[in-house]
């Protein structure tokens, strides 16, 4: 990416162990989790926790850094809340003047509007008090006519699709 960089020297931190939770379907609504106990007996809705949508968003990369958005701390699993189909995405950027953050969240909704049923609502908000524009930058990510309308520009989602391709080593 070109141009200015708002946050020359990150801190890293080392990734979280992944939940590692398992389910098993055992018929075709009866769902349990590794101690064998019932998750969900709803039929044709498969369960959807923290955990899983923390997983779906942890390896995003920052546009700006070699760095995951878990790494560099921006996302986290506490940031996320679920009741029924809502999904609510709290985000962290690393600096109170990132230029990145409406692109970083942008990323993330792409990411969970392609991973998960189109069933879920999904708000993605910055932090409360962590962005100097924070008011602009949630009502933008959160504008369907604006999210599309930036969906349309094929330079940005060039720089969105690299966000979420994994990183060779």
């Amino acid at each position: 990416m070109t141009g200015e960089i708002y946050n020359p020297n990150p801190t890293v931190f080392s990734p979280v162990k992944q939940s590692g939770r398992q389910l098993e379907q055992v018929s075709h609504s009866l769902w349990l989790d590794e101690s064998h106990e019932i998750v969900n007996q709803a039929s044709d809705v498969e369960p959807i926790d923290q955990e899983e949508v923390f997983d779906l968003i942890r390896s995003i990369y920052d546009p700006e850094h070699p760095n995951t958005l878990e790494e560099l701390r921006v996302v986290s699993a506490p940031q996320i809340s679920i009741k029924q189909d809502y999904i609510k995405v709290e985000f962290t950027p690393t600096v109170p003047h990132c230029g990145m953050s409406t692109l970083i969240g942008l990323t993330i909704r792409v990411r969970l509007l392609r991973s998960l049923p189109s069933r879920f609502k999904v708000d993605i908000y910055l932090k409360p008090g962590s962005h100097q524009s924070e008011h602009a930058v949630n009502k933008q990510l959160n504008d369907k006519e604006r999210v599309a309308a930036a969906l349309e520009n094929p330079a940005l989602v060039e720089t969105v699709e690299q966000c979420l391709t994994p990183k060779q080593n």
